[in-house]
Formats: C-alpha cells, sequence, structure tokens
C-alpha cells in the first residue's frame, strides 16, 4: 500500500478525499481545498481561531517548517496521537479541519476560492 492509498483510506469516511505529493510533503484535500498535510511520517490537521484551543489542550504543535532562513506558522496543527486509535474521534476532528478550510476559503475575494458557494 502507498503512502496515499493509506491517507486516502484514513480519510475514506470523509468522502471525496485525494493526496497529492507538495513541498517535500502530502497535501490532503477534499472539494478542492487542503484540510491536511502529512510532513516527516506526522500528520497535521488545519486550524483557526475557533479549533486552535483544542490543539493546545491535546498539547500538540503547529507546522512550522523553516522558510527563507525563518521558522513560519503554516496554520496546521499536529494531529492528536489517540486520535490515530479512536476513528469516530478521528473523522470529527478532520471534519471540522474541512470546516476550516471552508470557513479560510469563504473569506477569500470572490475571485480566489476554490469553491463557488
Amino acid at each position: 500500500m502507498s503512502i496515499n492509498d493509506h491517507f486516502e483510506e484514513l480519510f475514506a469516511p470523509l468522502g471525496g478525499v485525494t493526496v497529492r505529493r507538495m513541498f517535500g510533503g502530502r497535501g490532503i484535500f477534499r472539494e478542492g481545498l487542503m484540510f491536511a498535510l502529512a510532513h516527516d511520517d506526522t500528520l497535521y490537521l488545519k486550524v483557526d481561531e475557533e479549533t486552535r484551543a483544542a490543539f493546545e489542550a491535546e498539547d500538540s504543535e503547529p507546522f512550522a517548517p523553516m522558510m527563507g532562513g525563518r521558522t513560519t506558522e503554516m496554520g496546521y496543527w499536529r494531529l492528536p496521537e489517540r486520535l490515530y486509535d479512536a476513528p469516530e474521534a478521528f473523522v470529527e476532528w478532520a471534519q471540522t479541519a474541512f470546516e476550516v478550510a471552508v470557513r479560510a476559503d469563504g473569506a477569500k475575494p470572490r475571485s480566489k476560492r476554490k469553491r463557488r458557494p
């Protein structure tokens, strides 16, 4: 099984999830929106001000690669380890991350949106 197949299987309950190589890792998309990423065998979900506290409460950390000589936080936080063994909770967190991506897309000017309401 390829790594893409593994992630597609993990996210299958959400439906319509695709995985693409990008930036030395993998982007995880649904309806054209990236809502998760995998880098160095670590899975990260998209967060915003509404969802960050849940990740902080789980002692999660942000995805913050070095870019241009400095660390840059990208709006994705490490998936709490316990969720790998809790499929129903995993799906809830993944769905919430997708909703974050939808909100972020909706905040963009209409000409730059991936989804059209």
